[in-house]
């Protein structure tokens, strides 16, 4: 669409040439939504003309009916079926939509003018409404017997995924236009949080690292498995990219599996089955190669039950991360914070359950992927309680460190000389003879313990009257001037 194309030049300096932000934004969704939708159709297509068909003209319109369907499952938008539904959607198709929305949404604040970052909120709600829209009609038009979408399912998929994503192209633009580093975000933020999100940022990547190694090694013991699988299918040159693209779709919802695996309650692949570290149990499954992966029934891989290690270097990242960026002075506070990071990254484990698995059919097929309250309670405890101790420890070092650093080395006080007597006229004398080194070091420790010499105390003379007695006579004491003293004159008496 030539009409939605990017300009070269930032907004600021095309002057008042804007177009309407909610114009701007209708444009915008028209162009998402229209090139996800030919990319998909146009892989729809080429798995049409590689099975047998029909007549092309009996048939386009069942093809363009998957393709929009495709396009829905892209934004997880889950549909039914007779006897049950499908709810388990490929996790990576949604970078396709999540992409589009993100170039859209730059475009759209170059085309609009937006002064203020936070005029953001006001650009995504202008491309998450008009999308939204052609989501839930696009959802209407795919319905058959035996395939409907969820209308309202696309309604709200369509807005939140064009609301995040096109939301983070506007921002992204916006600090671009302005010269705004995208670290100075974080920076904007209050501590807390900013050490909250860091640390769950932390604890969850580990802990999806575990899950893919996890895949990764199940698959390559299994890639015999794998590779006679697909012999069997023998999808040809176009089906097998077709099922590699299928599999590569589904490769997030593995790792978010073998993430279950690692926490310690594991998943299903059907009812009445169980993949964990306390044991396999398996039934028949599709004939997919990937799903070689799985081990055999009975007792769990020894090697995977290193994985269970995972959940507590997570929580001891997460709980480090946390207070590295936001210290606290009450050391009680510490691991209060490092378990609230261990509770929201089971939150964020909850979430991603609940999208990665459900139901993909009926009877057996009805019950997929992990227990979404099992992981995010399991993982809330082993993080939160690591999180906790790593973030006291974290807390009383960098306190430790700190009181160290600010305090100053003492330094020895310097006496002020004093007169030399004779015996230390004797002990110099008798230094001169000695080295270098011993008359140095002898002369320090004077200097060092030596008190200087109070001054004595002294009278000024007064003439006493004729009544009064003479104090020098009555106390039997004569005040006389030191030897560094001169005798006070008779004129300056008063």
């Amino acid at each position: 669409m030539g009409g939605v194309s990017a300009p070269k030049e930032p907004s600021d300096r095309r002057g008042t040439d804007h177009r309407p932000l909610y114009t701007a934004g209708g444009l915008a969704a028209a162009w998402a939504s229209g090139v996800g939708l030919a990319v998909l159709l146009t892989l729809t297509l080429a798995g049409w003309v590689a099975a047998p068909h029909d007549a092309f003209g009996k048939e386009i319109a069942d093809v363009v009916r998957t393709a929009v369907q495709a396009w829905l499952v892209a934004h997880l938008v889950g549909f039914g079926i007779p006897g049950g539904e499908v709810m388990m959607l490929p996790l990576g198709l949604v970078v396709l939509p999540g992409a589009l929305l993100y170039r859209a949404g730059r475009w759209l604040a170059r085309t609009s003018e937006l002064p203020r970052l936070r005029h953001m909120f006001r650009a995504a709600v202008a491309l998450a409404g008009p999308y939204a829209a052609v989501s839930g009609t696009l959802a209407l038009v795919a319905q058959t017997e035996v395939v409907r979408p969820s209308v309202l399912q696309a309604l709200v998929a369509g807005f939140s995924l064009a609301f995040v994503a096109g939301g983070l192209g506007v921002l992204r633009q916006q600090l671009r236009d302005k010269g705004i580093p995208l670290r100075r975000m974080l920076e904007l933020m209050p501590d807390r949080p900013r050490s909250l999100l860091v640390g769950t940022s932390g604890a969850t990547a580990v802990l999806l690292a575990a899950g893919t190694v996890l895949f990764a090694c199940g698959l390559a013991f299994g890639f015999g498995d794998a590779a006679g699988i697909t012999r069997e299918l023998a999808p040809g040159a176009v089906g097998g990219t077709l099922l590699f693209l299928a599999q590569l779709a589904y490769l997030p919802n593995a790792v978010v599996f073998g993430t279950a695996y690692a926490v310690g309650p594991g998943f299903t692949v059907g009812t009445g089955t169980m993949v964990a570290p306390t044991g396999v149990a398996v039934g028949p499954l599709p004939a997919l190669p990937m799903l070689a992966a799985l081990p055999d029934n009975g007792a769990a891989p020894v090697a995977s039950l290193a994985a269970l290690a995972a959940p507590f270097a997570a929580g001891a990242l997460g709980g480090v991360l946390t207070q590295r960026s936001a210290p606290t002075v009450v050391g009680e506070a510490a691991p209060l914070w490092g378990f609230v990071c261990g509770v929201a990254t089971g939150l964020v484990l909850t979430a991603l359950s609940l999208m990665a698995g459900g139901p993909i059919g009926a009877d057996r097929l009805a019950d997929v992927g992990p227990s979404a309250w099992q992981v995010g309670l399991i993982t809330a405890l082993e993080v939160g309680l690591a999180a906790a101790i790593a973030a006291w420890l974290a807390n009383w070092r960098h306190f430790r460190r700190s009181a160290a650093e600010r305090v100053p080395e003492p330094e020895p006080a310097e006496a002020e000389p004093a007169e030399p007597g004779p015996a230390d006229a004797a002990e110099e004398a008798g230094g001169a003879d000695e080295g270098p080194d011993e008359g140095d070091g002898r002369a320090r420790r004077r200097r060092r313990f030596r008190m200087p010499r109070l001054p004595r105390l002294r009278k000024r003379r007064t003439a006493a009257g004729p009544d009064e007695e003479d104090p020098d006579e009555l106390f039997g004491i004569t005040y006389e001037a030191g030897p560094d003293e001169a005798p006070v004159e008779e004129s300056s008496r008063p």
